[in-house]
């Protein structure tokens, strides 16, 4: 039997085998990466990430060594000080963090770091290993994209995989995408061929807007991730600064009438090819997020 078989020959929450109030039930063990820079506009990703990392308390478990991947100029070290004053030099590197999320069988595995300057494969091919040692069983990849959407509406996020069974489940399609990629693309297609069923997660950042951060698209990643894991993450601050986002860039776009025409060019467009989301079937996801919602506030 399959990995994909095995974790989902039980009743489930979602499309990965998670269960709530399933601690007697087979751990399911999710891998989730982003990576900084290129492969995150907006920093949207990343900042998803890290409320994740923060929330369920991961520990770190692994960290490959960056003199082996990383230009340092290029990908320069940061120097941080603490309350004391005391220096601390940051390098770039990447880390993979271990969590469980409470009152279900899921078991996270968080992958940060930023994308390597050499040394592609072996890169991949060790960051796999460690996902191979981990016991993970799928594995999720997060990113972030300019493109021609505007901010007034929800931030299109776009799901693909490489994996037949999970485009099954979750009526998605297989990637289109031809051109250059970063090194969440090469994971994914990599991870995909080790044999782990894999997801990729792009939130589409307006590009007019896209300096850091991105509140919006950090909130449209951490839902989808809350429905595809079955989970309830507390994005409430979140929201909170994506209205106020919003309400800046609605101050700044009214300011200038060339950039006030192209937003509602941009939103007739989205309207018009998004009408056809108003179903049933939108209108039951939100419920069941709200459930979900109200359950994990007792």
């Amino acid at each position: 039997m399959s990995t994909f078989d095995e974790k989902n020959s039980h009743p489930r929450v979602g499309p990965f085998g998670v269960v709530r109030d399933g601690t007697d039930t087979d751990r399911v063990t999710v891998l989730i990466a982003a990576f900084e820079g290129w492969n995150d506009a907006g920093d949207a990703a990343t900042d998803a990430f890290k409320l994740m990392s923060e929330h369920y308390g991961a520990r770190e478990v692994f960290e490959v060594s960056p003199d082996d991947f990383y230009d340092y100029q290029y990908s320069r070290p940061i120097v941080r000080r603490g309350a004391s004053g005391e220096p601390k030099l940051q390098w770039p590197t990447t880390k993979l963090s271990k969590a469980s999320v409470p009152g279900t069988n899921l078991d996270l595995v968080l992958l940060h770091g930023w994308e390597p300057s050499y040394k592609w494969r072996t890169f991949t091919a060790e960051l796999l290993e460690q996902a191979t040692t981990l016991d993970v069983d799928f594995v999720i990849m997060i990113g972030a994209l300019l493109a021609d959407v505007p901010h007034t509406r929800p931030i299109p996020v776009t799901l693909t995989s490489d994996t037949e069974e999970l485009r099954d489940e979750l009526n998605i399609e297989a990637p289109q995408y031809e051109g250059p990629t970063g090194i969440v693309g090469v994971l994914s297609h990599m991870a995909a061929l080790a044999g782990f069923p894999t997801v990729s997660m792009w939130a589409a950042v307006p590009h007019y807007v896209a300096q850091s951060p991105s509140p919006k698209a950090e909130l449209a990643l951490l839902r989808q991730l809350e429905e595809l894991l079955g989970i309830s993450l507390p994005v409430d601050p979140i929201v909170e600064d994506s209205e106020a986002w919003e309400r800046g860039v609605n101050e700044l776009a009214e300011e200038d009438p060339e950039v006030a025409a192209y937003v509602r060019q941009l939103e007739e467009a989205k309207d018009t090819v998004d009408l056809p989301e108003a179903t049933g079937d939108a209108i039951a996801r939100e419920f069941e997020r709200y459930l979900r919602r109200r359950d994990d506030r007792g």
